[in-house]
């Protein structure tokens, strides 16, 4: 059986590596002392006091228990007395793991980093990587899988899936099940079995929600994210779309021709089409109205709202308001 630290807090911007680490913790924890000794704290629940109450409370679990920790880079500093007093006196067979999903300003407080230290645990960092460090980085992951990358098939690798490292991985996984221990990998193997970046891009979520899609938009949704993509990026090319399609409506329905709509619009012939059908269909209404729901989920992501659904149920709810029924609802 594996052993534990009293405390561990993994932070960063790698939120995919993040979610990885915190999934695979949260399986080692319950095989070891059962599924009732994990004390899961998200959302609103995830503050400092309760944190500090959970350590202090008896229990009758049997065996290590495992309190695992969301969102504590919305933590401040001033707010952990009383987890730093907790921390510094942690009850036996227990396990405290913090997960902080950095991004702007939103970091892991320093007082945790030095009190989980202090307690004898450790502290992880899970950052991205530099775009211009990126084909190293493939190289590295490929030899780890036992695989060999021919010269230039590292940056091949990159231009050709994206740069999202969690996607990367998953190719290379593919890769490395398909061609086995001392696979060998050229421009041409890349070319021909990596997935391509425009297979699964947000623009497809962003025209299922205008055009009213909701089950389009919700496998595209769940895609994106499986292959990597943080919520708060999606939501920018979302309402980025939805800005483009609400001016489209907008002004078909002062009297403008689609033909004369579509020589304003910069993208390829065919999306263009798409983008006018949808619009004009859906309105101009339904697609301000569908703005202010994206609005209202960007804030709350970024913690300025209350509720207390994390980030993938708050989303999927928002393109149930904007596309279930094919319009938003306020």
């Amino acid at each position: 059986m594996p052993s534990f630290k009293p405390a561990y807090l993994i932070h960063g911007d790698d939120h995919g590596r993040i979610g990885e680490r915190r999934a695979r913790l949260r399986a080692l924890a319950e095989i070891q002392g059962g599924a009732q000794g994990v004390e899961l704290l998200e959302g609103d629940a995830a503050t400092p006091d309760a944190v500090a109450a959970a350590l202090s409370a008896m229990t009758f679990a049997l065996g290590r228990r495992f309190i695992v920790i969301d969102g504590v880079e919305r933590w401040k500093d001033k707010d952990l007395d009383p987890l730093d007093a907790a921390l510094a006196h942690m009850p036996p067979d227990t396990t405290v793991a913090f997960f902080a999903r950095e991004e702007g300003r939103l970091k892991a407080p320093a007082r945790l980093v030095a009190a989980v230290r202090r307690a004898g645990g450790d502290v992880a960092a899970e950052a991205t990587v530099k775009p211009w460090e990126l084909p190293k980085w493939v190289a590295a992951r490929a030899r780890e899988l036992g695989l060999e990358l021919e010269s230039g098939a590292a940056r091949a690798f990159v231009a050709h899936v994206g740069e999202r490292q969690q996607r990367l991985l998953r190719e290379l996984e593919k890769l490395a099940l398909e061609l086995g221990p001392g696979g060998r990998i050229g421009i041409t193997e890349v070319e021909e079995r990596a997935a391509r970046s425009a297979e699964l891009r947000a623009w497809t979520l962003a025209d299922a929600l205008v055009a009213g899609d909701e089950a389009d938009a919700t496998r595209s949704f769940l895609a994106l994210r499986a292959q990597g993509e943080r919520v708060s990026g999606l939501l920018y090319l979302i309402a980025q779309r939805l800005r483009a399609a609400l001016e489209v409506a907008r002004a078909l329905e002062a009297g403008g021709s689609a033909a004369e709509v579509k020589r304003g619009l910069r993208m390829p012939s065919r999306a263009a089409d798409r983008l006018i059908s949808d619009a004009g269909r859906t309105g101009a209404g339904k697609l301000r109205r569908a703005l202010e729901v994206i609005a209202d989920l960007e804030l709350s992501s970024r913690g300025g709202g209350a509720g207390s659904a994390s980030e993938d149920t708050g989303a999927l709810l928002a393109i149930r308001r904007i596309a279930g029924d094919g319009q938003a609802r306020a």
